[in-house]
Parts: C-alpha cells; sequence; structure tokens
C-alpha cells in the first residue's frame, strides 16, 4: 500500500493530485481564518472570547495544526518537485515565450510560494509567539491586533503579503478543479469566477482588516 502510493507520488500527476488536494485543505482553513479574523469587528470582548474559546479546546488546536502542518510540507515538496521536474524536462528556455490558458498568477506561482511562506514566519512571530511586537500581551488578541496593524509599514507589509496571496489563491483554486477532474467545457467558465470570489473573500478580509485599524474605526 505504501510503496504503491509512493509509486503514485513519484510520477507527474502524483505530485500534482496532493498539490490540489492539499492545497485545497490550506485554502479552506484560510477561509475560516479570515472568517474568524473579523470577530475584530465586534471589538474586544469578542475578539478575545474567540480566541480563548479555541484554546479551550487544545486537543482540536494541535490537530489542526498538525495537519496544517503535513499539508503545508507535502504542498511545498510537490511544488519543488513539479518545478524541477519541469525545468529538467525543457533546460533550454524558449527565445520568444508565449503564454496559452496562463495568467499573471500562474507564471508567479513559483515566487509567490516563498513569499508567503516568509510571511507566514512573520505572521506566527508577530500574533501568535510575540517575538517581533513591539508590545505584545499573551491572551489579549484584540490588543495586540490593533498595536500592531497601528504600525503602518506592518499593515503595508499584511496587505502586500495578502495581495500575493490572493494571486496564488486564484491559480491555486482554478487548477484545483481542473486536476482533480473538473477542466470540462461545461464548468469551464465558471471556474474563474469561483477562484476569483475565493481568493476575492479572502485576500479581501485579511487586507480590510489593517486598514480597518489604520483609518481608526478599530482602536
Amino acid at each position: 500500500m505504501a510503496t504503491a502510493a509512493l509509486k503514485f507520488y513519484s510520477t507527474t500527476i502524483g505530485k500534482k493530485m496532493v498539490m490540489a488536494v492539499t492545497g485545497l485543505l490550506l485554502a479552506l482553513f484560510l477561509l475560516g481564518h479570515a472568517l474568524g479574523n473579523l470577530q475584530l469587528l465586534g471589538g474586544p470582548q469578542q475578539l478575545d472570547g474567540y480566541a480563548a474559546k479555541l484554546h479551550g479546546l487544545p486537543a482540536l488546536v494541535w490537530a489542526v495544526r498538525l495537519g496544517l502542518l503535513l499539508a503545508l510540507g507535502l504542498h511545498v515538496l510537490s511544488a519543488i518537485g513539479l518545478w524541477l521536474r519541469n525545468r529538467s524536462s525543457r533546460p533550454v528556455r524558449y527565445q520568444v515565450q508565449r503564454f496559452r490558458e496562463t495568467t499573471y498568477a500562474a507564471r508567479t506561482m513559483i515566487w509567490g510560494g516563498p513569499i508567503i511562506a516568509l510571511f507566514l514566519v512573520y505572521h506566527l512571530l508577530h500574533f501568535t509567539t510575540g517575538q517581533v511586537h513591539g508590545s505584545f500581551e499573551k491572551g489579549h488578541v484584540y490588543a495586540n491586533v490593533v498595536a500592531g496593524f497601528k504600525v503602518w509599514w506592518v499593515s503595508l507589509v499584511y496587505i502586500g503579503a495578502n495581495l500575493t496571496l490572493a494571486f496564488h489563491l486564484y491559480h491555486g483554486m482554478w487548477s484545483w478543479l481542473q486536476t482533480l477532474g473538473m477542466g470540462h467545457p461545461k464548468y469551464n467558465r465558471w471556474r474563474p469566477i469561483f477562484a476569483a470570489a475565493f481568493a476575492g473573500v479572502v485576500g479581501g478580509i485579511n487586507i480590510f482588516l489593517p486598514l480597518v485599524v489604520l483609518l481608526g474605526i478599530r482602536r
């Protein structure tokens, strides 16, 4: 069983399938995380209460964290493997590149991934553990978020990183449908609409929240 799984994973389609499934899991988490962050609009009691409820379920929190870490690791390894395979299959680049059935997001996926990974590390050190936060108080999520986003360049980092994430999600959700067998004329016109809507919701919420603080709506 394990040998068959590894043999399948060693193929191009196997890596694409793993990327699609793990990408979907990560995208669904990002959607849930973004919707949860909207608790900021309800004030400190609502956001801190929401965070306390989550941390009151340590088994669930750690199961989700470990699952996400596994999904992220497989997603990154598959992406690197596909990129290296593509490079080795065509060591000499075309003199003139023509992009068919692709987008700016697709052509920049290989750069978007590392940018998002670096931002993820920064985000965890900023709002989860507090090492790079100037006034971090454990358990005071609302105060930490507002204090963090009041620093204009921090908000710009978040906005820029989430624009990159939105591009990444758009291509990821578009290609996920194709990889899992929905690349059919019947669905093709809906795929970019669905991908844009999904990426727009996640990216839009994550960009909206720093602006809420910068504009003084939440303080």
